[in-house]
């Protein structure tokens, strides 16, 4: 039996002392035996400024080095929409390796982008694969022989509705009727996709799935596309990141599905501006070799001195209920328990 810990999204851009980030939460990353989080900014020093215009975050190597190895997380994905352009990757990629952190999601060529990360932790092997349906058409996608992220494609359409599905949703006869938003994963990528995990899966106990997708709070059906692929294919668990908020958890076939974990350390952004109180949520998960046995989420914030904080339950009353409404919608039964809330996996 072991515990994994999973994270969203951290950046560390402009962070300038290591230890702050994730003092506040190092003991229960070491109490764990396994932490994956999605890293979202590169280890890299531009030979130029970087104007906030221009898509990119880059925190400085020896501090990004420092923090990470410090809050003991044990691997990191890194297909996302801000690990972008040839050089960036590369340095990034090259100072994780130096500093020992196994990463996944990107890499010098697809087949190394496309890769998983397997490691043994408490008797327990895992398995992580992530891709990013969220980037840029030039210099980011991985290719047979150039540096890039793994990606899964996905597709926007705009439908006049035909049918009224919702009561909200007015006759065809009212000129200005809003279009539908239609999305899928595309079938090449998605097949792509289920066949890494269905190849890790013998290869590990746990198969753990990473996405970085979304916008705003609405689970859009590419995103269950995706994780319900991935779940078919193999995978254990699967977690999204990339909207800065709580999204739903569904709980597809036993498996969970967290549509997206939030921020866990994301206090500046370009130009270092100051982003605000973001909520993060942290699930952790008990595993034995079988499967996940039981998971639980902890809601997370920031305070001014860019510390990560564990949420006390009772002051996340309103974010709890939220994510209630938008997951029982999934039919998914979440149970508050002290300042956790577990997922009851059917």
């Amino acid at each position: 039996m072991a515990q994994l810990i999973l994270t969203g999204d951290i950046n560390l851009m402009n962070v300038s002392d290591p230890a702050s980030p994730f003092g506040q939460v190092s003991a229960a990353f070491r109490a764990a035996d396994m932490v994956f989080a999605n890293l979202e900014c590169c280890l890299y020093t531009p030979p130029i400024a970087q104007s906030f215009h221009n898509e990119g975050f880059f925190a400085d190597p020896a501090v990004a080095r420092s923090a990470l190895l410090g809050a003991s997380i044990g691997a990191v994905g890194i297909a996302n929409n801000v690990n972008y352009g040839e050089a960036a990757i590369l340095s990034s990629i090259a100072h994780l390796d130096a500093a020992g952190i196994p990463h996944t999601g990107a890499g010098s060529d697809a087949a190394a982008a496309h890769a998983p990360v397997v490691l043994e932790r408490g008797g327990i092997r895992f398995g992580f694969l992530q891709r990013s349906s969220v980037y840029w058409p030039t210099n980011h996608e991985a290719g047979p022989h150039d540096p890039g992220i793994a990606t899964i494609r996905g597709h926007t359409a705009y439908q006049v509705p035909m049918h009224k599905t919702r009561p909200e949703i007015p006759p065809m006869n009212r000129p200005g009727i809003p279009p539908t938003v239609v999305t899928w994963a595309d079938p090449a990528y998605l097949q792509r996709f289920q066949a890494d995990i269905a190849a890790l899966r013998p290869a590990v106990d746990i198969a753990v799935a990473s996405c970085h997708w979304g916008l705003g709070k609405d689970v859009l059906q590419y995103m269950r596309d995706i994780a319900h692929a991935a779940i078919d294919a193999g995978a254990d668990i699967v977690v999204g990141h990339g909207p800065h908020y709580a999204l739903a958890v569904e709980v597809y076939r036993g498996k969970p599905i967290f549509y997206g974990l939030g921020s866990f350390s994301f206090h500046t952004g370009h130009g270092g501006r100051t982003h605000g109180n973001w909520i993060g949520m942290m699930p952790r998960v008990t595993v034995t070799a079988a499967g996940v046995a039981s998971i639980d989420f902890q809601f997370v914030r920031h305070n001014a001195a860019n510390e990560t904080v564990l949420c006390r339950l009772a002051d996340e009353q309103e974010e709890l209920a939220d994510i209630r409404r938008r997951s029982s919608e999934y039919g998914t039964v979440l149970v508050p328990d002290g300042d956790r809330v577990g997922v009851v996996l059917q």
